[in-house]
Parts: C-alpha cells; structure tokens; sequence
C-alpha cells in the first residue's frame, strides 16, 4: 500500500506561483497534429541573494528564466495579447523529466527537464507601450 502511494505522489500534478515579468512577446505555435498553443519565457529573480562569503562579500541575486506552454485555447488567445515587460503572477503544473541515461550526454534528453504547463495568468502591471520607453 506505502508503494503504491509514493506512486501516486510521485505522479501528481505539481504546481508553481510565480510573479514576474514576460521576457519576450508569446509565441502561438502548432503541433504536428495543427493544435495551436501558447510558449512564452518569464523571468524569476533569487531573492534574497546567497548569504555573504567568508570575506563578506555577496554574490548578486540572479535570474532564472522559465519557459511556459499553454494549450488552453481560450488563454492562448488571451496570451497574444501579452507583451514583453508585462508583470504578470502566473500558476503553472510543472513536470520533472529524468534524463534519458541512453542518450547523448551533449543533448537535451540526457538532461534532467523541467515542462511549465500554463493554468493561469494575471496581469499585474501591463509593458511599457513603446512611447513611454522612448521618453
């Protein structure tokens, strides 16, 4: 019984919280298939930074970059709205992926991956226009 729910756990939907802002404007794709779907990249910062080194010095807090998928038809639409810059608080089921021990170690298979599936975005702030970044 104790197997068979570590089982289930392990493959329960995990989720991620994120507020952010988008790296570039969405891109609407398509799959092999011709199902249209929604790719765009967010940004996290590491707050608060590393602790100081031994000689007090402190690293900066850094960027990490996710990139998020959406098949939601209804929020791809809503997605090509977005424009790069927007702050937006995103929730995603996320999916870790072990590497592939058969595969070239240079590729990406034999890299452990991590898949963000979009459930839902608020906007917070909206970009820039291109007017206000121009002043």
């Amino acid at each position: 019984m104790l197997s068979s729910a570590r089982h289930a756990f392990a493959r329960a939907p995990r989720r991620a919280f994120s507020t952010t802002s988008t790296r570039k404007d969405p891109e609407i794709r398509t799959t092999k298939s011709d199902k249209e779907y929604a790719s765009y990249t967010v940004a996290t910062t590491n707050y608060p930074p590393p602790p100081p080194n031994p000689d007090g010095s402190r690293q900066e807090a850094g960027t990490t970059w996710h990139h998020v998928i959406c098949f939601n038809p209804g929020q791809t639409n809503y997605l090509r709205t977005l424009q790069k810059g927007a702050q937006v608080y995103v929730e995603a089921n996320f999916e870790l992926r072990d590497p592939d021990p058969s595969a070239d170690p240079s590729s990406v298979q034999a890299q452990r991956q991590i898949f963000l599936r979009h459930e839902s975005i608020r906007v917070i702030r909206q970009a820039p226009s291109h007017n206000e970044t121009q002043e």
